[in-house]
């Protein structure tokens, strides 16, 4: 991935998102483009207009943390977002995220024993741990049960965005389906500013740029996000509607992973199901 490339694009499509009277600014009669102008964007960051036209052009190693800071304000960027640009910067200083080494590649990272050891000591709902290419790395019995949709779909290693966006089950399993994608694609855009340079990264966004006329829509949008917390809705193939609430961890021994656990509301009918996915799970697990 081309960072000059990322840097503009991400600036000219957050410039397009603002519109003048959102900071303060006459809309005006002749505007030719959406959003704010170059010019105004350099008068709201307190910098020439020469200077923020190198930085749109993608020219943005060597700025200062007061003007990205700046630029981050003119522009309404929300933290993620600020965060993101941060991470173009560096990458653009050459500099390795967090100041640590350029990440192994997921291909060659497991689980390790103590993390695998940890997830199954989580049995009140479904946990896992994703990497920063949205491969599955590990789960519990009852996440491997909830994913199973995922897990058994194709040869190889379960990939959440490419079930997302490759196969037809996907729109069963997430009733929600286009939040998922926006979502799915937002947290993919934040790893690839990390580390532009991260091959996996860029061949997965190929394939499914390629393979995927929404997944390229929303690539080009260069909206960003994190994950966090919050409420998702599945349809569980085996036992229904299942509303869930989600806290995501990052597993801090393991660059770019993060653990993902999944609890329903004691007593509510998702929490019953969870339940039933447990037993199934068991049933599964005695099948010779």
């Amino acid at each position: 991935m081309d960072n000059k490339a990322e840097v503009r694009e991400f600036l000219t499509t957050r410039r397009a998102r603002v519109a003048p009277e959102q900071v303060g600014l006459p809309a005006g009669a002749n505007r030719r483009v959406p959003g704010l102008r170059r010019a105004e964007v350099a008068m709201l960051a307190d910098v020439s207009v020469e200077y923020y036209a190198k930085l749109e052009r993608g020219q943005i190693a060597g700025a200062s943390a007061a003007v990205l800071e700046s630029l981050s304000r003119a522009l309404l960027l929300d933290e993620t977002e600020r965060m993101h640009l941060l991470d173009l910067a560096r990458a653009a200083d050459g500099i390795p995220t967090s100041g640590r080494p350029r990440r192994r590649s997921s291909a060659t990272v497991s689980a390790r024993p103590g993390l695998q050891r940890t997830l199954d000591a989580i049995t009140g709902g479904p946990a896992f741990v994703r990497d920063r290419h949205q491969n599955l790395v590990a789960t519990n019995a009852l996440g491997a049960a909830f994913y199973s949709p995922v897990i058994g779909a194709g040869g190889r290693a379960p990939n959440l965005a490419r079930f997302q966006f490759l196969d037809p089950a996907a729109r069963d399993f997430y009733p929600d389906w286009e939040l998922f994608a926006q979502m799915c694609v937002g947290i993919m855009r934040v790893e690839a500013g990390r580390d532009p340079h991260d091959r996996t990264m860029q061949d997965l966004v190929g394939e499914l740029t390629t393979r995927s006329e929404t997944f390229a829509r929303l690539w080009s949008a260069h909206d960003v996000r994190t994950h966090g917390t919050g409420t998702k809705r599945f349809h569980h193939p085996v036992v229904g509607e299942l509303t869930l609430a989600y806290e995501e961890l990052a597993v801090t021994a393991e660059d770019g992973m993060a653990l993902l656990v999944y609890t329903a509301e004691p007593g509510s009918p998702s929490a019953e199901r969870l339940q039933m996915l447990a037993s199934w799970s068991l049933s599964e697990a005695g099948r010779p």
